[in-house]
Protein backbone atom coordinates (compact mmCIF):
# COMPACT_ATOMS: atom_id res chain seq x y z
CA UNK A 1 0.00 0.00 0.00
CA UNK A 2 1.48 3.38 -0.78
CA UNK A 3 1.95 5.77 2.35
CA UNK A 4 -0.73 8.29 2.82
CA UNK A 5 2.09 11.17 2.27
CA UNK A 6 2.92 10.15 -0.95
CA UNK A 7 -0.97 10.01 -1.62
CA UNK A 8 -1.35 13.52 -0.21
CA UNK A 9 1.73 14.39 -2.36
CA UNK A 10 0.40 12.68 -5.69
CA UNK A 11 -3.04 15.01 -4.92
CA UNK A 12 -1.08 18.31 -4.53
CA UNK A 13 0.97 17.62 -7.74
CA UNK A 14 -1.76 16.90 -9.43
CA UNK A 15 -3.56 20.52 -8.33
CA UNK A 16 -0.51 22.26 -9.12
CA UNK A 17 -0.74 20.55 -12.81
CA UNK A 18 -4.14 21.24 -13.25
CA UNK A 19 -3.30 25.03 -12.29
CA UNK A 20 -0.83 25.37 -14.64
CA UNK A 21 1.94 26.16 -12.04
CA UNK A 22 3.79 22.99 -11.89
CA UNK A 23 7.98 22.61 -12.81
CA UNK A 24 9.35 20.07 -14.88
CA UNK A 25 11.08 18.92 -11.30
CA UNK A 26 7.86 18.62 -9.97
CA UNK A 27 6.79 16.84 -12.98
CA UNK A 28 9.26 14.01 -12.98
CA UNK A 29 8.25 13.35 -9.02
CA UNK A 30 4.72 13.21 -9.92
CA UNK A 31 5.51 10.66 -12.87
CA UNK A 32 7.57 8.42 -10.39
CA UNK A 33 5.10 8.88 -8.18
CA UNK A 34 2.03 8.01 -10.15
CA UNK A 35 4.44 4.60 -11.43
CA UNK A 36 4.59 3.33 -7.92
CA UNK A 37 1.10 4.27 -7.46
CA UNK A 38 0.16 2.11 -10.84
CA UNK A 39 2.72 -0.58 -9.69
CA UNK A 40 1.34 -0.71 -6.01
CA UNK A 41 -2.20 -0.92 -7.14
CA UNK A 42 -1.43 -3.89 -9.81
CA UNK A 43 0.39 -6.19 -7.09
CA UNK A 44 -2.56 -5.82 -4.81
CA UNK A 45 -5.00 -6.83 -7.20
CA UNK A 46 -3.45 -9.83 -8.98
CA UNK A 47 -2.98 -10.68 -5.13
CA UNK A 48 -6.94 -10.64 -4.66
CA UNK A 49 -7.51 -11.59 -8.44
CA UNK A 50 -5.26 -15.08 -6.96
CA UNK A 51 -7.46 -15.60 -4.06
CA UNK A 52 -10.85 -15.95 -5.84
CA UNK A 53 -12.41 -19.48 -6.11
CA UNK A 54 -15.79 -19.59 -8.70
CA UNK A 55 -17.95 -22.01 -7.47
CA UNK A 56 -21.69 -22.43 -9.14
CA UNK A 57 -24.85 -23.29 -7.66
CA UNK A 58 -23.92 -26.68 -7.23
CA UNK A 59 -21.02 -25.93 -5.36
CA UNK A 60 -18.35 -27.38 -8.37
CA UNK A 61 -15.00 -25.25 -8.12
CA UNK A 62 -15.41 -23.25 -11.97
CA UNK A 63 -13.14 -21.06 -11.49
CA UNK A 64 -11.07 -20.20 -15.00
CA UNK A 65 -8.54 -22.42 -15.80
CA UNK A 66 -6.43 -19.34 -16.83
CA UNK A 67 -6.74 -18.42 -13.08
CA UNK A 68 -6.06 -21.73 -11.75
CA UNK A 69 -3.06 -21.74 -13.74
CA UNK A 70 -1.35 -18.06 -12.88
CA UNK A 71 -2.10 -19.47 -8.82
CA UNK A 72 0.02 -22.23 -9.76
CA UNK A 73 2.74 -20.85 -11.27
CA UNK A 74 2.81 -18.35 -8.24
CA UNK A 75 2.71 -20.89 -5.95
CA UNK A 76 5.60 -22.32 -7.79
CA UNK A 77 7.53 -19.39 -7.34
CA UNK A 78 7.03 -18.98 -3.64
CA UNK A 79 7.87 -22.27 -3.24
CA UNK A 80 11.03 -22.09 -5.14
Amino acid sequence: MLSSEKIKRINELSKKAKAGSITMEEKQEQQQLRQEYIQTFRSSFSSQLHSIKVVDEEGNDVTPDKLKESKQTIDRKLTH
